[in-house]
Parts: C-alpha cells; structure tokens; sequence
C-alpha cells in the first residue's frame, strides 16, 4: 500500500497569485511553462482532416506517427536505430511519467531514483507505485540499493541544466551493470541555449544499443501542442512491448485526430525553429531583468526555464516578485537543493515578458 501523496505544489501559491494579480496592470505570470503561442495551423489542419474517427484508435498508434518519430530522432539528435515498433504514442508525458512505475509492475521494496532538484511526478509516480523513491545526482552514492529505476532529466525541470554525454553515459553503464531502467526525460531537447543537449539514445551515451533505456517525448512545448496532449516513448524494444501490452489492457489510447497532428509535427522543422527564436528573445530579456535586480542566475544552460537565486528563502523571493505583479514557482516545489531558488518560466508573451522586466528593475510599465 502506498502512503498518502503531498498536496499538489501549485495550490500553495494561491495567496501569492491573488497578491501579483493585484498590480494595477495585472498579473505576469511565469510560475507554470504552458505555452501561450498559436499551435502551428498545419496542425489544426491535420486534426480536423482526422476530425471524422468513429472508431477506437489503436494503442501502439498509425504505423505513420511511429516513423515520423523515428525519423525525427535521427533527423534532428543524430539517433539511430530506432525501429517504429519500438515507438509507443503517449497521452502527453506526464501520464506516462506518473504511471512508469506502476506499468513495469514495480512496489515496495523497489527503488526509483529521481534528480536531486526534479520535476514532482518522478517521485509521485514511485509513491503510487509504493516504491521507495531516493533524490541523488549520484549513483556512486546509492550504494547497494535495490534500484529498479533511474530518471534522468536534461535539460532539466527546474535548472535547466544539461548533462554532458559522458555523464549520461556513465549513467547508462551503471543502469545496465545493475539491472535499473533508465528513463531520460527529454521534452526539452530541441532547447539549448548555452550547450547542446544530447539524447540518451544517442550513440555517444549508450553505444548501438538501447538495451535498459528508454527516452520520453513531447509535442507540447516542441510544437505548442499541450492542449492536445500528444507525446511519445521509445528505447528498449522489449520494455516498450511489455508497455504496450499493458497499456492496451488500462485502454491508455492516443485520439487518432491527435496522432494525425503528431504525424504533420514530427515531420516538420520549421515551425520549431520559429517557436526557439521566440522563447530565445524572452529568454534573454528576463535574465538580464533578473540579473539587473539582482538575482544569480544558475546553471538555465536550456529548457524553458531560468533558475535564479537572492540568496534568501524561496518563499521570500517569491512574495518579493508578487509584490511587483509577478509569480514564479519555489525552488521547494522541485526538491530540497532548491529552498533557496526560484523557477522563472519565459513562456509567457512577449507583452508580459516585457511588463516583468520593467517591474523587476523599476522601469516604467509598459502598460
């Protein structure tokens, strides 16, 4: 039996956010990366070709949506060898995040390892599966734990730290010398911005071989596609078919609109190339408004992310940024290594990017 799970983080910025959204001109809101831009109307055209699907879409997906991952990969991370069987559609990542542990039939006794500053489902996705979960960055320091599970996050959620690939080759090696999965969650990778990020599946981290290794994708960030909830896992070609048989009998099935969506996505560059240029721009104004008041900006070498510090209690920094109409996320939130840290997300428009940055070094409001 699992014990019972924390409060979901985000309620407790409540107070907060009705303290930022009573600045005069409103709330800027940078605690949450949703994305805010358009989805690309070439996929809202896919979608509503697709529109008229009466009948149950398949779990494994359309054959087209697994190759067009598949050639996406190799296309733009340099991944090769990666069979379209070994493809899985996903109802977005979260889901498949939360419930991994459960799926591979792991529970108490089993130890899932989890980024010493993570996004919350890793460790949520283990209670419910009544694993023990372990934060280490480490695993010199596990020691001679029964670990079942490795997640690997880069760029990272919150940091936006990015893990050289002779550090996700290390990983991988102890994985496989253990009998641990390795997840690399990597629905950030089409973002650096000071390094170059690097899949798990590629060649330089794990040899020819995706043997104990499995890399977890979304659309949502990449293509502006959250609301459709639209992701993707491949790696281990005998993990994902032991996935797919279990996810066939939870009915765990991408909406076949949906996969039409994904298919036109993964098969076109240019419209990820825009929405970078656009998050660069935000990017680059909110570091250099942070740093003008004062903050340290940490590692935020990519993701969407910027992870900032005044050397005090996140709490305080973060009543500090409502008090100017603006709501970041507590470091708390992601771990203990993040008590004295704040998650700044640039995925709000480019007029709210503005308004924070004026707010932040008390320039004249845009508004």
């Amino acid at each position: 039996m699992r014990g019972p799970l924390p409060d979901f983080p985000w309620d407790r910025l409540l107070p907060d956010k009705e303290r930022a959204a009573a600045h005069p001109d409103g709330i800027v809101d940078l605690s949450v990366g949703t994305p805010v831009d358009a989805t690309p109307s070439r996929m809202r055209q896919a979608l509503c070709r697709a529109a008229d699907a009466p009948g149950y879409p398949t779990t494994h997906g359309i054959s087209e949506v697994r190759e067009a991952a598949a050639g996406y990969l190799q296309r733009r991370f340099g991944i090769t060898g990666v069979d379209p069987v070994a493809v899985l559609p996903t109802i977005g990542s979260k889901e498949f995040v939360a419930w991994l542990p459960t799926m591979l039939g792991l529970g108490p006794g089993d130890v899932v390892v989890v980024p010493e500053s993570a996004y919350p489902t890793y460790a949520v996705g283990g209670q419910l599966a009544g694993c023990t979960v372990i934060a280490s960055d480490s695993t010199v320091a596990l020691g001679p734990e029964p670990v079942k599970l490795v997640w690997v996050n880069s760029p990272s959620n919150p940091t936006g730290r990015i893990l050289p690939p002779d550090h996700l080759a290390k990983i991988v090696a102890w994985g496989r010398e253990r009998g641990a999965l390795v997840v690399s969650d990597e629905c950030y990778l089409e973002f650096g911005w000071d390094a170059e990020p690097v899949s798990v599946l590629h060649p330089d981290v794990c040899g020819r071989s995706h043997e104990g290794i499995l890399a977890v994708h979304s659309l949502s960030k990449r293509s502006n596609l959250a609301g459709y909830r639209a992701g993707f896992v491949t790696g281990d070609p005998s993990c994902v078919k032991e996935l797919l048989e279990v996810r066939k009998h939870a009915g765990m099935m991408v909406p076949r609109p949906v996969q039409e969506a994904m298919t036109d996505a993964l098969g076109d560059d240019e419209h990820v190339v825009e929405q970078r240029a656009r998050y660069a721009a935000r990017r680059q104004v909110l570091r250099r408004a942070f740093e003008a008041a004062g903050f340290k900006v940490d590692h935020s070498e990519g993701a969407l992310y910027l992870w900032v510090t005044r050397d005090e209690p996140c709490w305080e920094t973060v009543r500090w940024c409502a008090d100017r109409g603006v709501l970041v996320t507590p470091g708390e939130f992601y771990g203990a290594a993040g008590v004295r840290h704040v998650r700044v997300a640039f995925t709000a428009t480019d007029e709210r990017v503005a308004a924070a940055a004026a707010r932040l070094t008390g320039t004249r409001d845009p508004a």
